[in-house]
């Protein structure tokens, strides 16, 4: 049976106390979690010998998640990932975003879920302890239209599976698309590049993107191209490839279109690290899941414990509903409307072994 405890974890400049939660079950993984931007702080997992190394980047202090910072272990929203010039139309009216990524509006604006404190609750289910972080999202924030009352529950179980379950509802027709931009290094948030993890994502397709990084609206298969990781494929073996798309990215910062197997729980990738032996595997319930391999992330930024970290210190697999879907209608909807649920699952699970 997992255990959560709770220990004050400073202040945001409005006073507001912002708490640390950690998440501990009897294998030895801890996850700690803030009620400031639902952000995963730390990771704990054991490699093939028994030994515990933090796996995500971040910082030690509040503080570092108050400055500007890549998104470090954040719950994105409203919505996650980019949409073209920060515009989109929903029942005949054109909703307009702030445009801070080039041209586009990208994960939810300048304060977006991950830079706001949400309420936060122990709660029992099932004879587990589970973390709930819910947050009133007022009709007009950041541009969106409707109440949204969001909720995300984080839940570590005896079989190394860090789960969060999202939902949410609204008074209007909106759109959402709600994700956990967390960067992992199987190896240890202070070992340098991830080049040498392997990865399987379980996808034939991806969406292509022009110059800017929004989809063209293309499905293009993978088959011969650096995006296939059908089979494990090194992180750094096609990362610099001569290949239009990997230039636009700088590397991989694209959306891939998952083999969804019915309605549950699907597994979207499976990353291994040779040297620790860690395996991660990521399960969702979303169409889409974005592997970014950190190049962007402009350093050196100081990290936890008197770490740094630069480009490609970190990866995300930010499951998610297709980059600019509110204005590509072909592409699976984003939009929820009054009397619906949104809900979604995205798990982490971890094990080790000698491959």
């Amino acid at each position: 049976m997992s255990e959560i405890s709770e220990r004050r974890w400073g202040s945001l400049p409005s006073g507001e106390a912002i708490s640390l939660f950690t998440l501990r079950n009897a294998s030895g993984v801890e996850a700690s979690v803030t009620n400031y931007g639902g952000r995963l702080v730390t990771l704990q997992v054991p490699d093939r010998a028994g030994r515990s190394e933090d796996i995500v980047l971040g910082f030690d202090s509040l503080d570092g998640y108050l400055d500007p910072n890549p998104y470090f272990g954040a719950l994105v929203g409203r919505f996650a990932n980019r949409i073209a010039n920060g515009k989109f139309q929903l029942d005949g009216k054109t909703y307009t975003l702030l445009q801070n990524n080039g041209s586009n509006a990208l994960h939810g604006g300048a304060r977006g879920f991950d830079k706001v404190a949400w309420r936060a609750a122990v709660i029992n289910s099932n004879g587990n302890s589970v973390l709930e972080l819910r947050y009133l999202s007022k009709d007009g924030e950041e541009g969106y239209p409707g109440n949204l009352e969001v909720a995300a529950t984080y839940t570590l179980s005896e079989d190394n599976m860090l789960r969060i379950d999202y939902s949410a509802s609204t008074d209007r027709d909106t759109v959402l698309n709600l994700t956990n931009h967390s960067y992992f290094n199987l190896a240890g948030h202070a070992q340098g590049n991830i080049l040498d993890q392997h990865v399987i994502l379980n996808a034939d397709r991806f969406t292509p993107v022009a110059p800017n990084l929004i989809p063209t609206g293309d499905l293009r298969g993978v088959a011969g191209t650096p995006f296939d990781f059908r089979q494990a494929t090194a992180i750094g073996a096609r990362i610099d490839a001569n290949d239009e798309q990997i230039t636009f990215g700088t590397g991989y910062d694209h959306n891939f279109v998952l083999n969804r197997s019915g309605n549950g729980l699907s597994l979207a990738a499976r990353v291994h690290d040779p040297h620790s032996g860690r395996i991660m595997e990521v399960l969702t319930t979303q169409p889409g899941m974005q592997f970014y391999t950190g190049n962007h992330i402009r350093g050196p930024i100081p990290g936890k414990s008197g770490a740094t970290y630069g480009a490609r210190a970190g990866f995300c697999c930010e499951t998610q509903h297709f980059p600019d879907s509110p204005n590509q209608p072909q592409f699976p909807s984003s939009v929820l409307k009054p009397g619906e649920r949104y809900r979604q699952t995205t798990a982490f699970r971890f094990s080790a072994g000698g491959e």
